[in-house]
């Protein structure tokens, strides 16, 4: 069974930084394309930030692009989004996701390319 775990949402104020993490269990997690995404209240779901594996790199949304920095850690199964110059329209519930490995290797930064998702953690940020 796959399971994904955030942390590290909270409140912050503008121009502060956050780094959430995203622990994962039950796939092979080196051979995953790692996402992450958000929610605003009233609004969609949106891509923030993707890394592919086997060093594809990394891809941003514009809003967020120079701000944000998505890593991974292979030997902890864990994802991160490093989050700087907060501003209060980056206020949403962030989730991250995971891609099957046993899909086609390519660019995902639609929800529907990923497989496995997190649960979602809250950041507020304050003006």
């Amino acid at each position: 069974q796959v399971q994904l775990v955030e942390s590290g949402g909270g409140l912050v104020q503008a121009g502060g930084s956050l780094r959430l993490s995203c622990a994962m269990s039950g796939l092979t997690f080196n051979r995953a394309t790692l996402g992450w995404f958000r929610q605003a209240p009233g609004k969609e779901r949106e891509f923030v930030a993707t890394d592919r594996w086997l060093g594809g790199g990394t891809s941003y949304a514009d809003s967020v692009r120079g701000r944000f920095t998505i890593s991974r850690d292979d030997m902890k199964n864990t994802v991160y989004l490093q989050m700087n110059s907060l501003k209060p329209e980056d206020t949403a519930v962030y989730y991250c996701a995971a891609r099957s490995p046993s899909r086609i290797y390519s660019i995902a930064t639609m929800s529907h390319d990923y497989d496995y998702w997190g649960q979602g953690t809250q950041v507020t940020v304050s003006s």
